[in-house]
């Protein structure tokens, strides 16, 4: 299954991950996104974790780790261990860096890999997380497969992403969307399609549409705030921020939000067997 919005034309797979990965481990990405690069923060990553069944023992892989936020905060909520992978060398080095200052290195570990290719064996994992990554692997569904494929029987999938009624409006197809998980955003049940696909079974779909709201009103306000302190030189972002281009997809975003075009979904799904 492929989106029709996969930019296929801009470059290929492995240059979109790349971009992505830069991107991703910039200033100007935390400046925006704060520490967890998601809706929700780690109040719904906690629920997910509930959600997961998770508990002291427990081996959980973090698919797309970013920063490491959240492989950090489900170690310290549940004390189970965890795996965090990402693509970006960068991203993989800070969040090892945070993990020995937040004192659970002994819990959580991070390496570089890539979504779509675990470098992981069959059934090593409790449980996989995915948090508002998945839409923009450009295989969706062999990350799915791979996510089976390395969970032990009766192990769960937690997913959070963005989801889409409808075509997405032409000014949020382009690459800067792309990138902020906007213009490859699916349809709720094509999410479910992907990990049904490779015979999960799915356990419970909920809607989290409010947390999408409010991290764009935050970014919003956060882009004002940014755009001053360039002006006033008290800081300085490399590469920097098109303030007018950023604000438009912003606006443009929150836009579809309001018309329910855009939202946000968590879904869990389980593997069969004991």
């Amino acid at each position: 299954m492929s989106s029709s919005n996969e930019p296929t034309d801009m470059m290929d797979a492995t240059a979109m991950k790349a971009c992505c990965a830069s991107l991703y481990q910039s200033e100007r990405v935390r400046l925006l996104l704060g520490e967890s690069f998601h809706p929700g923060g780690p109040a719904l990553t906690e629920h997910l974790g509930m959600l997961l069944a998770l508990s002291p023992g427990k081996q959980v892989l973090d698919v797309a780790c970013g920063q490491g936020t959240s492989a950090i905060h489900l170690a310290q909520r549940f004390g189970c261990r965890v795996l965090g992978i990402d693509y970006s060398d960068g991203l993989v080095q800070q969040a090892s860096v945070r993990a020995t200052a937040e004192g659970v290195s002994h819990l959580v570990s991070f390496q570089r890999g890539d979504a779509e290719c675990l470098p992981f064996l069959d059934a090593a994992f409790d449980a996989v997380l995915c948090e508002c990554a998945f839409c923009t692997f450009p295989n969706k569904a062999m990350a799915a497969t791979e996510f089976q494929r390395v969970l032990k029987p009766g192990g769960r999938v937690g997913l959070s992403d963005l989801t889409r009624s409808g075509d997405v409006p032409p000014d949020l197809q382009g690459l800067l969307a792309w990138i902020a998980c906007l213009a490859d955003a699916q349809p709720v049940e094509r999410y479910v399609q992907y990990l049904t696909t490779t015979d999960l079974g799915i356990t419970r779909v909920e809607l989290h549409n409010e947390a999408l709201g409010e991290l764009v009103h935050e970014i919003q306000g956060k882009l004002l705030g940014a755009e001053v302190l360039v002006k006033l030189k008290q800081i300085e972002l490399v590469p920097p921020i098109d303030f007018a281009q950023a604000k438009a997809l912003a606006k443009a975003a929150a836009a579809a939000i309001r018309s329910h075009q855009f939202g946000y979904v968590v879904i869990v799904a389980s593997k069969s067997g004991v």
